[in-house]
């Protein structure tokens, strides 16, 4: 990733040059194809990057919470993980999944 020397905005390659995301600034440079071999891109996350929100996602092992209900069938149980999903200075956000039927919902804290 290359950031802007000009505003310090992310650059993202355009035509062999790296262009300013910013639309107010606009800098352009020319690309290091050096420095471009050195970047990995990946298409999948794994481990702990995962947010287990969707349907298939296994919660069964992670910590249980007994002071929750679900909406869906009035369960107090439910399976769940904690992750930051904003900046560093906002407080995790808890995914659960109740042990009773299943439904997953999110708690922002």
């Amino acid at each position: 990733m290359q950031f802007c020397d000009a505003c310090g905005s992310m650059m993202k390659s355009v035509d062999g040059e790296m262009v300013c995301t910013n639309d107010d600034c606009g800098a352009t440079t020319e690309r290091d194809d050096d420095l471009a071999e050195s970047f990995v891109s990946t298409e999948a996350q794994s481990g702990d990057e995962l947010i287990e929100t969707e349907e298939g996602a296994e919660f069964e092992g992670k910590p249980t919470s007994d002071d929750v209900h679900c909406d869906e069938c009035g369960h107090g149980v439910a399976w769940y993980t904690i992750k930051q999903t904003g900046s560093a200075d906002e407080p995790p956000t808890r995914f659960f999944k109740c042990k009773e039927c299943g439904h997953r919902w999110r708690e922002y804290n």
